[in-house]
Formats: C-alpha cells, structure tokens, sequence
C-alpha cells in the first residue's frame, strides 16, 4: 500500500499520514491513533531508508570503540557491554539506531573515514585509547561527536568520564586504612584515564607521607594473562607488597588468581580494589572491592550532549563522581 493510498482511506493528507506514523505532537492524538490503526490493518510499513534518505538523515548513531592500545581487546569484555546496554537504553529512547563499531588497528584516518561514509549521524567514541589527536583533528570541523574518557589539556572534543584521579586517591587511601604500605598499582598507565589513576594513587602516598615506589608499579593489559604474569613475577622476585590496587575489575581478579596459585590469601596477605565495580566484581570469590564509576550516569550524559551537537549546540566537557565500594577482598575492619 502506498502512503497516499492510506491517506485516502484515513480521509487526511499524505503529510498528515506520514507525521501520525513518526509519532509527531502535531497530529492530534485521536487521529494519531485512528491513522496509526488503518496502517496496521492494512499491513503498511514506513519505509525509514527512503525517509531518511530525503531528510538527509540516516536515524542511527555510531557508538565507536578504537583498540589502538590493546588490540585484542573485544567488545564483548563485560565493561563495554555494560556501558553499551546503558548506552542503547538512551539511544533507543531518542528513536535512533545504533551502529557498534570496533576498530582494532585505527591509523590516521579512521575516524575521517567513518564519518564520511555517512552511515550514522553522530558518533560516540568509548575510550580516548592512543587516539586523542586523531579526535581532536575531527572536533575541528565535526560537531556531533562525544568521547566517554577524562578531560584533557588542550583537548578540542567534547567527553563525559567519571573522576579517575579521586577513584586513585579512594583507593590508596583505604587500603592505607586497613594498615596496609605496601601498594602496588597495577594497570597500563600510560592510557588516558588510567594515567589519572595512578596520578590518583600517588597523590593518596604522598599526602600520608609515604613515597611512590616505582618497582610497585607494573604495567598489565587489558586482556589475556598480562595481570597474572605481573603479580606471579613480582611474587617470584621476592617484591614485597601487601596490597594492590588494579586499574580494572578484570586486572585485579587475575592478580588475585595469581596469589592464589602462590598461597597467598586475599585479603589478609593482600588486600585488593578493583575499578569499574562491574558485575563480575559482587560475585567474585572473595567478592571484589572496587570504584565504581556511575555507567547510567554516563551514557545519559554521553547521549545527551551528542543530542544538543545534533542540533548545533557547544557542549561543555563532564565530569561525574566515583564510589569506593568496599567487599570481601578490602573489607574496612582488615588489620595490617
């Protein structure tokens, strides 16, 4: 059935049909409705990609993650899939679809790429990764474009992240409370928003009189063995450390295996906290102390902000506050 067809049995305008099918106030709820019944009686179906191709619009928002620093890295990692649900939840309530893109090998050009392949009309980048000049170079002459990550210096984009530093500083300070002096941090420090939290961790050391010691502080990805082999290593080399604070939930459940397999109890020989306060982290055994970061919060920001550039407004950097959750493996009444 052809859209002027069902205006003809509906007794109103082709316009009228095609404004009571997208859902527009305009259209008087009552024939919105009645307008809405005869479609469905009669089997008809919006076509959405000729509509959109004539509005010039495609209804669909790219939700991007570049791997640049850890490119093995998938998006079924249970911290992305949790920030992806929240983030569809948002999309899905603007009416727009949405596009999931994984880019394991970004070079210069990525991002100019999928902008201009038009499949989407506006983007959301998970994680500045190694990539933050190539995001600044599109903020230049893209606006609806938001990155979930830390603000930082001389950055042109628009991001939404939780407070890494402070997350750090919550961390290191109750493991410092529990007695413990020997912290290790644990995580690829060298990522932004990880950079933050071992700036976070030091700054905690420091207000309470104790230096960083740079042999407590171990590189570990994101994926495979990296954690375990760290700990294990550290442990076999005689480091001595009594805590650890790991960049992520899933670094810090490998290094608790890795003591384990060297008979070492978690937390009375060391004590662990976790970031993110993912779903793995309550059901751990020991449950996982961890910072959690507001992932609700965020992608509400994230879809917000992309919204307001959709429609050609500035938006301002944010960024939301972290909470120490304290569990089994960091409980507050553990003695050094």
């Amino acid at each position: 059935m052809r859209m002027s067809e069902l205006a003809r049995l509906a007794g109103v305008s082709s316009s009228t049909v095609s404004r009571a099918l997208a859902g527009h106030p305009m259209i008087p709820e009552a024939t919105r409705k009645a307008i809405q019944a005869i479609a469905i009686e009669h089997g008809y179906v919006i076509n959405r990609a000729a509509r959109n191709l004539r509005q010039s619009q495609t209804q669909t928002i790219a939700v991007a993650t570049p791997l640049g620093h850890e490119r093995e890295q998938l998006i079924s990692d249970p911290f992305f899939l949790h920030l992806f649900g929240h983030l569809a939840d948002e999309i899905s309530r603007q009416g727009y679809d949405i596009l999931l893109v994984r880019e394991p090998s970004p070079d210069s050009t990525w991002l100019d790429r999928l902008i201009r392949s038009q499949r989407a009309d506006g983007f959301i980048i998970i994680g500045q990764s190694d990539q933050h000049a190539i995001l600044n170079q599109a903020a230049e002459t893209f606006l609806p474009l938001v990155v979930f990550g830390s603000e930082i210096p001389g950055q042109r984009y628009c991001s939404v992240g939780s407070d890494n530093f402070v997350g750090g500083e919550l961390a290191t300070r109750h493991l410092l409370s529990c007695g413990r002096r020997r912290i290790m941090f644990l995580g690829p420090a060298e990522l932004p928003q990880i950079d933050l939290r071992l700036a976070g961790y030091r700054a905690a050391l420091h207000a309470q009189g104790y230096e960083s010691d740079d042999a407590l502080v171990l590189p570990a990805h994101f994926t495979g063995d990296s954690a375990y082999e760290q700990v294990r290593d550290a442990l076999e080399q005689g480091t001595g450390f009594d805590a650890i604070f790991a960049a992520s939930d899933g670094i810090a459940l490998s290094a608790i295996r890795a003591l384990e397999a060297a008979g070492r109890r978690c937390p009375e020989d060391v004590a662990v906290v976790g970031f993110d306060d993912s779903d793995v982290a309550s059901h751990a055994r020991p449950a996982l102390s961890s910072i959690r970061q507001d992932l609700g919060g965020i992608a509400k920001d994230l879809v917000a902000r992309l919204f307001k550039r959709l429609e050609g407004e500035e938006t301002p950097s944010a960024t939301l506050p972290v909470q120490l959750i304290v569990r089994d493996s960091a409980p507050s009444c553990l003695a050094g």
